[in-house]
């Protein structure tokens, strides 16, 4: 009975942290409608600063409590809601969530920047040593504390929601923000109060949940994503079911941690994957939300053009061609991800892109394909690629079924929450047999992988293996080009833009979701497995969910619906970001909060990056004299290179003013061609050559000279004096 009771006040500690966290997470999203992926994060930066407040500068608790509590985590919350999220209006759920995951990375970055990993901190409990008796067992002062501020906050914010007039406009203001507005209330005051009392309680959560870990930024922020699970049961609306979901997640830890069996290797890493395998059951257990309809969004995604992708693909090939032959072994090892995690980055694509379906697991179907390749292409048999396509696609089927009728932040925290259960608990099982079929993953540490062997050679080496990578993502990418223009490409697009119309049409949904599911895990595990390949050996760690979100969030901020951000994912993140990163230690800094200030800014630029820069070169792309010009002058500068008369800087240096010469001298002739259009040729009889006014805006964008030249065709002054003459005569 003692040691229930024991862990039955740990158990209602962690409900009390997490029913703390979960209802500043339902605050915000009940009122605002934005998910706020960081919550987590936000709760791990005020404990960062409380620690350095209380214990690093040496100040009264209660000082530091109001400098971290009062001050900087209502300061975040403010901030993050007038800097990121009101240009947020009119995007997609998935713009919304790409934000918001990459505001989790971001503050994880600068959280690591400021302080640094690997040193101990120790965090002190309040009132440490001191207990009070309750009946047959005694809790701390600490704990004791944690639980009556749970009981105020509830009372609080039921208060709040209920009893004041601001928190009826709170409610009000996500369901019809215009017309909260005509009743006088005021929308954005509104919102900034909602994430100023969000970071409030995110900060609250991290302080005391803080001295019963270690203080360290990625775990700690990972930790609270136990508290999305007690969100769910809420429904992310109800306050009251959001502590009744705390509770018994809270009770569920403690008692695992009572009563588990601690010698059981299979049970052994059970009990950190429990809250998110509850979250999974609870988002399966939740009312089926509506169907998406379609709504005013700013993205657009054109579908590719046949042109384009032969000039992508072939331009993956001679890139990968030019850096085997000059790079050395080691810069092949460090740039070698480019293609193969670009793949994981590409099978985004149809599902993000394409389908409108948002998974956060793509790397973790990659560790599917890697654990495939490792067992099953033993000794450099092609099988293992083959079944490392085969085993993701099914992990993917069977992650699918189950959740096929979520949609929005309900799959995006169902494919969460299976990632982190892979990460926690079955990545670091021991082999074990079903039936007669014996399973094996990574073998409680790492596994090595053999370099396979096609068409009688064998990739073994760095180049080689990046070479192989390269035309495996040339391959996949007009695959994934042509799915976008078959007959279910346009039907996932269609699912993507209105759910409800595909329905009313009698389009079956259930079957395009899982298609394009299996699909885009086969991609991911494609890509997994040549990643390991180029490792070889590979261990969980390689595959977790922090890992795979930086590859989420550049995709969608290349342009998710585009091919050609799969290729823009994996040069940022494993080709420019290490590069610059050898410059010194201030680009390595400034690196790692890459994935989180690009998707910050995804607001201004829903569309994504590769529109921008495409638009960008178009003068250089729609030029083929100055293209094949630049071409053969970049071929010569190879040549040279390769007949040994300069290094690799020089070469590099010489390709980017061949590049940089070549798009000038493009833009001025566009210029120059423009400039002669506008100034309008007369036909031989003296008269304007007739404008096609429905093309003006659509096919290029609008210029003073063509507006002239619209109001001319149309004869607006004639119109507008017969309209005066008619006045005057009536």
């Amino acid at each position: 009975m003692d040691k229930f009771l024991i862990f039955t006040v740990v158990g209602l500690t962690l409900s009390a942290v997490y029913a703390i966290v979960a209802s500043g997470l339902v605050l915000t999203y009940a009122t605002t409608g934005i998910f706020n992926f960081a919550h987590g994060a936000i709760g791990m930066f005020v404990a960062f600063s409380y620690w350095q407040f209380r214990f690093a500068w040496g100040m009264p608790t209660p000082v530091a409590l109001v400098l971290a509590l009062g001050v900087l985590a209502p300061a975040i919350g403010l901030l993050i809601d007038r800097v990121i999220m009101r240009g947020l209006r009119g995007t997609s759920e998935a713009t919304r969530l790409v934000v918001s995951i990459s505001l989790l990375v971001g503050l994880i970055a600068v959280a690591n920047i400021v302080w640094e990993p690997g040193n101990s901190r120790p965090f002190r409990t309040f009132f440490e040593g001191k207990r009070i008796d309750v009946f047959v067992t005694t809790i701390t002062y600490h704990q004791g504390i944690t639980i009556l501020v749970a009981v105020i906050v509830a009372a609080g914010l039921r208060w709040l929601l209920h009893g004041t007039r601001i928190g009826v406009s709170m409610r009000a203001n996500v369901d019809d923000g215009t017309l909260t507005l005509l009743n006088g209330a005021r929308p954005n005051r509104i919102a900034g109060l909602s994430w100023a009392v969000g970071g409030f309680l995110a900060g609250v959560g991290g302080v005391l949940i803080a001295p019963t870990l270690s203080l360290e930024a990625g775990s700690l922020s990972l930790l609270i994503i136990n508290a999305y699970a007690a969100a769910i049961f809420g429904r992310l609306r109800s306050i009251p079911l959001t502590f009744v979901g705390a509770i018994v997640i809270g009770l569920t830890e403690g008692y695992l941690a009572g009563y588990l069996p601690g010698d059981n290797r299979y049970l052994a890493a059970f009990r950190p994957a429990a809250a998110v395998i509850i979250l999974f059951v609870a988002l399966l257990l939740v009312p089926n939300p509506r169907l998406r309809d379609r709504t005013h969004i700013r993205e657009y995604f054109p579908a590719p053009t046949h042109s384009g992708m032969a000039m992508m693909a072939g331009a993956v090939v001679v890139v990968a061609v030019v850096m085997v032959t000059t790079l050395d072994t080691v810069s092949l090892i460090s740039y070698g991800p480019v293609f193969s995690l670009g793949i994981v980055a590409l099978s985004l694509v149809p599902l993000v892109g394409f389908a409108g379906q948002i998974s956060l697991a793509q790397l973790s179907f990659g560790a599917v394909g890697a654990i495939a390749v490792a067992h099953h292409g033993v000794g450099g048999s092609p099988l293992g690629l083959v079944l490392a396509v085969v085993f993701a696609a099914l992990v993917g089927i069977v992650v699918a079924l189950p959740v096929m009728r979520l949609s929005g932040i309900y799959l995006a925290l169902a494919t969460a929450a299976f990632a982190v259960a892979l990460d926690r608990w079955m990545f670091n099982l021991p082999d074990f047999d079903i039936g007669p079929v014996h399973i094996s993953i990574f073998e409680v540490g790492s596994v090595s992988v053999d370099p396979v062997r096609l068409f009688g050679r064998d990739f073994d080496t760095p180049g080689s293996l990046m070479m192989l990578s390269a035309v495996a993502f040339a391959l996949v990418a007009l695959l994934v080009a042509a799915l976008r223009w078959s007959r279910f490409g346009r039907q996932l697009v269609a699912m993507r833009d209105s759910e409800a119309a595909c329905a009313t049409f009698g389009l079956n949904l259930l079957w395009p979701r899982i298609g394009v599911f299996a699909f885009s895990a086969g991609i991911a595990g494609l890509g997994g497995a040549l990643y390991a390949m180029q490792l070889g050996s590979v261990a969980p760690a390689r595959f977790g969910l922090l890992n795979g979100l930086p590859i989420f969030i550049v995709v969608v901020v290349g342009g998710a619906g585009l091919v050609g951000s799969g290729l823009f994912a994996g040069s940022m993140l494993f080709g420019v970001l290490p590069f610059t990163s050898g410059w010194g230690p201030v680009f390595a800094k400034i690196n790692s909060m890459f994935s989180g200030l690009a998707g910050i800014g995804l607001g201004r630029h829903p569309s994504g990056a590769v529109p921008v820069f495409s638009r960008a070169v178009s003068p250089l792309r729609n030029d083929p004299v100055v293209l094949a010009a630049m071409a053969v002058s970049m071929a010569a500068i190879y040549a040279l290179r390769i007949a040994g008369l300069y290094s690799n800087w020089p070469f590099a240096v010489l390709l980017a003013a061949a590049g940089a010469l070549a798009y000038l001298a493009a833009v001025r002739r566009s210029r120059a061609t423009t400039a002669e259009e506008d100034s309008g040729a007369d036909n031989e009889h003296g008269e304007r050559a007739p404008v096609e006014l429905e093309w003006v805006g659509i096919t290029e964008p609008w210029t003073p000279a063509q507006l002239a030249r619209i109001e001319q065709a149309l004869d607006l002054d004639s119109i507008k004096a017969e309209f005066v003459k008619a006045d005057l005569d009536a």
